[in-house]
């Protein structure tokens, strides 16, 4: 199964076109991005033919694309993959947009291809291990959720409104928002948020707070945020407690990691970094997406999934702009 990566302007590229070369039976054979330094790179340090132009990897023999451009070209770059045939995995958010969404979800169906969103967080051990647990009822009826997906302030793009549609609250809401619905196979009806900028020097929101309902008769509160310092050892930390009639459990996503203390000299301070040993997310995101695309049982979340989880983050700025609660789903032509 040939690949190409279309844009190394998100993080996580890097991350999925290494699992690409670790997984057997499939090959990164194209990265297209406009950008004339970072996209040559990427394609050298990938062994992957570079192209300009996206439209000239789409015209390439490949059978899909991961889709790791800013927010508002999701869009764009889906809708043409999808038209030439290729199926898609796009980065979360899936779009700026309800409507966009919809639109790139539609060419996917018309064009009879696969799309999913990216939420590497499905994929986590501990994650797996709630899920088992709610689905096998050892927490009893689930009544409330407490979440936090904390991390630091990333960098360019991420800081324009017009090309990320949001800041922290469109970042790390749409993870948790993702778990919750999958976990407990209900949707949000209605969300209260406040949305600020406290932390840094930046025009965009650095932080909130989400209340939500669900339809299941559940609450969530959710505190995403871009308030850990540049040295925070992950992008999110993405906690929750989960309280069901029958017991609480809480989970930590990314604590599945030694802290490793380096001593380079006897003059240096030395480096402090985490040591994964928990499962690889990010490898297992592009393991279900293959799947997907050969008709067989995944966990990857769909274009669908994707839509909702964001519809939530647009749901919070709403209701932050206009101070009172608002309905979801949201009423978009």
């Amino acid at each position: 199964m040939k690949f190409g990566i279309i844009s190394f302007a998100h993080m996580h590229a890097y991350s999925y076109a290494r699992a690409l070369g670790e997984i057997a039976g499939v090959a990164l054979v194209g990265v297209a991005d406009p950008d004339p330094e970072r996209g040559p790179a990427a394609a050298q340090q990938f062994g992957a033919t570079y192209y300009r132009d996206y439209q000239e990897l789409l015209a390439q023999d490949i059978d899909a694309v991961i889709i790791c451009s800013a927010n508002a070209d999701h869009k764009e770059h889906a809708i043409a993959a999808a038209q030439a045939g290729k199926h898609v995995l796009c980065e979360k958010p899936i779009s700026v947009s309800v409507p966009d969404a919809r639109a790139m979800i539609e060419a996917a169906e018309k064009a009879g291809v696969v799309l999913q969103t990216a939420f590497p967080v499905r994929h986590s051990n501990p994650v797996r291990l709630l899920k088992a647990a709610i689905d096998d009822g050892k927490l009893g009826e689930i009544i409330a959720i407490n979440a936090t997906n904390h991390g630091k302030m990333p960098p360019g793009w991420f800081l324009d409104p017009a090309q990320a549609g949001g800041g922290a609250v469109m970042d790390h809401t749409v993870h948790v928002a993702d778990l919750v619905r999958w976990m407990l196979k209900t949707e949000f009806t209605r969300v209260y948020a406040e949305v600020d900028t406290l932390l840094h020097d930046v025009g965009i929101d650095d932080c909130g707070m989400l209340t939500a309902d669900l339809a299941s008769g559940a609450f969530m509160s959710l505190d995403p945020s871009w308030s850990r310092p540049d040295s925070f050892t992950t992008w999110g930390d993405v906690t929750m407690q989960v309280i069901g009639t029958k017991g609480v459990a809480s989970l930590d996503a990314f604590r599945q990691a030694g802290m490793v203390y380096v001593a380079t000299s006897p003059n240096s301070p030395g480096r402090v970094f985490e040591n994964g040993w928990g499962n690889d997310a990010d490898r297992e995101l592009i393991e279900a997406f293959i799947a997907a695309v050969k008709g067989e049982p995944n966990e990857g979340a769909s274009g669908l999934d994707g839509l909702k989880a964001m519809e939530l983050a647009l749901a919070a700025y709403e209701s932050a702009n206009r101070a009172a609660p608002v309905a979801l789903p949201l009423s978009v032509a």
